[in-house]
């Protein structure tokens, strides 16, 4: 399914309106910076930016691409794309696959909008001793459901996992065929209206750092786009700054709601189940360690895992995939 990533592509700029011998000696436009983004509300912050004009005013030129989630890293492995927006044990997986890219910025970890959600009955993941779990497989709702599972005293082989694509899990959940479910937001939030009486009983709030989410770009784009790049990490700590503002919050909520088609209360009651880092908060994060606390045990972590449950052969180098930098120098 993955392919090798490609190298940066440059077109021409034409002028159409002049005569030809013109044209042709027009020099080349470097193409933008082309980043795919998807229904995450760290990743939807971005909107902010792209309404406000903020990339232009920093002289950069970025296109945001949207994608499902899945469908933006196989763009970015199909040599597509400059950076996907993705977790970072999702980062790992494309660059086990051949598409490598590097962590230069961490836009949140999830507080609680990554839920295992129970039927009603299903109180406390002990309820779910010889019950079937729909997840989708080497995904970071596996991973979740396996952390708590642990916390609970309990063992994979205690579930029977049912391999479901995360957006269609509130389905599944409500068609009976299974007791509980692994999803983030916003299907978790649709299992829970789809049910009546479910419940979350497991959340990413109960382990804070197990999932990073972060902007992931590719090397060679890196190499030669650096000082774009740093403009990019610069943008993101305005649109943090303009969401925290009392007086810009509910602005930014709007815009973020808009994207995703939410009535923007609606959406701002979800904001809380994702932590987006002030810049202090992500320089803490990118230090080194090995708890969930840094960006760099929580990837660890889940290397283990993925190469454990066969998502990849091969332990990845973790230090390679991480950046500091472009936060550490702002």
């Amino acid at each position: 399914m993955k392919q090798s990533i490609s190298s940066i592509c440059k077109h021409w700029l034409h002028r159409l309106a002049l005569p030809l011998a013109l044209s042709a000696a027009l020099p080349a436009a470097a193409a933008p910076l082309k980043v795919g983004y998807s229904d995450w509300p760290g990743w939807v912050a971005w909107q902010v930016a792209i309404e406000k004009g903020w990339f232009k005013e920093a002289g950069v030129d970025v296109q945001f691409e949207w994608f499902d989630y899945v469908a933006s890293m196989d763009a970015y492995a199909a040599g597509k794309l400059d950076a996907v927006t993705v977790t970072n044990g999702d980062a790992l997986v494309t660059g086990a696959n051949g598409a490598k890219s590097v962590m230069i910025l961490i836009n949140d970890y999830s507080n609680g909008n990554d839920m295992i959600v129970g039927k009603p009955g299903i109180k406390s993941l002990k309820d779910l001793k010889g019950k079937k779990v729909g997840v989708e497989m080497g995904f970071v709702d596996h991973l979740l459901l396996l952390n708590g599972l642990e916390k609970a005293g309990m063992k994979e082989s205690d579930v029977t996992l049912v391999n479901s694509p995360t957006n269609e899990t509130p389905q599944v959940l409500a068609s009976g065929g299974v007791d509980a479910i692994g999803a983030w937001q916003p299907n978790s939030g649709m299992a829970l209206k789809l049910v009546p009486g479910s419940k979350p009983i497991y959340t990413s709030a109960d382990e804070p750092g197990l999932i990073y989410d972060v902007l992931a770009v590719n090397p060679s784009s890196i190499a030669a786009h650096k000082a774009e790049w740093q403009k990019v990490v610069k943008v993101w700590y305005r649109v943090v700054d303009y969401i925290y503002d009392p007086k810009t919050h509910d602005d930014a909520v709007k815009i973020m709601a808009s994207r995703v088609g939410v009535p923007a209360a609606e959406y701002g009651a979800l904001m809380g189940g994702t932590k987006i880092l002030k810049i202090d908060e992500a320089k803490t994060a990118y230090q080194k360690g090995t708890s969930f606390k840094s960006i760099y045990g929580s990837s660890k972590l889940v290397d283990d895992f993925n190469v454990k449950y066969e998502v990849y052969k091969t332990p990845q180098a973790i230090d390679s995939y991480i950046d500091p930098s472009f936060t550490s120098g702002l």
